[in-house]
């Protein structure tokens, strides 16, 4: 079975061009634009690894971490996606239990490279 990435992001472009790639290097993907639509996403279909931006039309995407931490199933690996390059955001994320914090914008190859990392540390 190909791997679940879950995108939390409510820009359009960006959920193409990151949904472009990751279908590309093997992943099956789903996307949510909202904090809900993304736990409705985890009770329904969990996901290996989620991409959550940080700031969702007025939402702030680390409410989602709620959810992540609820339920009987293994939890996925939570990666912050944000614009914000400083401490407090990076403090923040890990804080509520996200395995990495990457700023945008995000080099493809990079990011290939680490989701195959963090896959790899779930088998």
């Amino acid at each position: 079975m190909l791997p679940h990435i879950l995108l939390v992001e409510d820009n359009a472009l960006v959920v193409g061009a990151l949904r472009l790639l990751l279908e590309e290097t093997g992943h099956r993907v789903s996307d949510a634009s909202s904090v809900a639509d993304a736990a409705r996403t985890l009770r329904a279909d969990p996901p290996d690894v989620v991409l959550l931006d940080l700031t969702l039309d007025g939402e702030d995407g680390l409410a989602l971490m709620t959810s992540v931490r609820a339920g009987d199933r293994a939890r996925p690996i939570v990666v912050a996606l944000t614009g914000h390059d400083d401490d407090e955001t990076r403090a923040r994320c890990l804080a509520a239990g996200c395995r990495e914090v990457l700023v945008k914008p995000i080099r493809s190859l990079e990011l290939e490279s680490q989701i195959a990392g963090w896959l790899g540390e779930r088998v």
